[in-house]
C-alpha cells in the first residue's frame, strides 16, 4: 500500500506523488458526491395528470348508479322469492288447454275482442258523420267561373275555341310513296282554299 505512490502518474510534474495522489483522490471522490447528489436542470418528468383525469368521477357515478339498480333489483327478487316461500304454493298453475288441445288458448281474447268492437263502433260513427254531411264545394260557381274564362280566353286568342283545334289539324301534311321514287302530297281541303285566295 506504501509503494502504491510510486506508481501514480499524476498530469503535471509534482514534488510529492504520495501527497498528489491523496489530494487527487480526495477532489475525484468529492466530484463523485456533487455527481450523485446533484439535481437535473432540466425537468424531464413530464406534465402531472390532472385529477378530474386521474378519478374519473362520472365513471365512478355511472358504476355506483349501476351498482344501486343491480342491489335494487336484487331486493326486488329476493322479496319475491321470500313472498313465493311463504304463500306455500298458492298458484292457479292448472291450464284448460286439455279440452281442446290444438287451438292455444289466448290469455287477452276478450280484451282484443272488445277493442275490435269498440273499433267497429267508432268506424261507424266516423262513416255515418260522413255520409251525412252536405258538400261544401258549389260545382255550380266552379262551372259558372270555367264557363268565364273559356269565354275570355275565346276573346283573346287568335283562334278561339274548337277552331284552334281544327286549325292544327288540317294542317298536317301527309306523304305517301308511289313506285318507291315518287312521293305525292296530300293537303286538307282547308288548306288548299286557303292557297287558293
Amino acid at each position: 500500500m506504501g509503494s502504491m505512490h510510486r506508481s501514480y502518474q499524476p498530469l503535471k510534474p509534482v514534488t510529492n506523488r504520495y501527497l498528489q495522489q491523496r489530494w487527487d483522490q480526495q477532489d475525484y471522490e468529492n466530484h463523485r458526491r456533487k455527481v450523485s447528489s446533484s439535481l437535473p436542470v432540466v425537468d424531464m418528468k413530464g406534465m402531472r395528470t390532472p385529477a378530474h383525469v386521474q378519478l374519473k368521477l362520472k365513471k365512478l357515478q355511472l358504476q355506483d348508479e349501476r351498482l344501486s339498480v343491480i342491489d335494487r333489483d336484487n331486493r326486488l327478487l329476493a322479496s319475491r322469492l321470500a313472498q313465493i316461500v311463504c304463500s306455500r304454493g298458492l298458484v292457479d298453475h292448472h291450464n284448460q288447454y286439455h279440452q281442446n288441445q290444438y287451438q292455444p288458448k289466448s290469455l287477452n281474447a276478450d280484451k282484443r275482442r272488445e277493442e275490435l268492437l269498440l273499433v267497429g263502433r267508432q268506424n261507424e260513427a266516423i262513416y255515418q258523420r260522413i255520409t251525412s254531411r252536405q258538400s261544401e264545394h258549389r260545382r255550380q260557381l266552379w262551372w259558372e267561373d270555367w264557363e268565364r274564362a273559356e269565354r275570355r280566353r275565346d276573346d283573346i286568342s287568335r283562334f278561339p275555341g274548337g277552331l284552334a283545334e281544327r286549325h292544327r289539324s288540317s294542317r298536317k301534311v301527309k306523304f305517301a310513296a308511289v313506285d318507291g321514287s315518287e312521293r305525292s302530297e296530300s293537303f286538307s281541303t282547308t288548306e288548299r282554299t286557303d292557297r287558293e285566295t
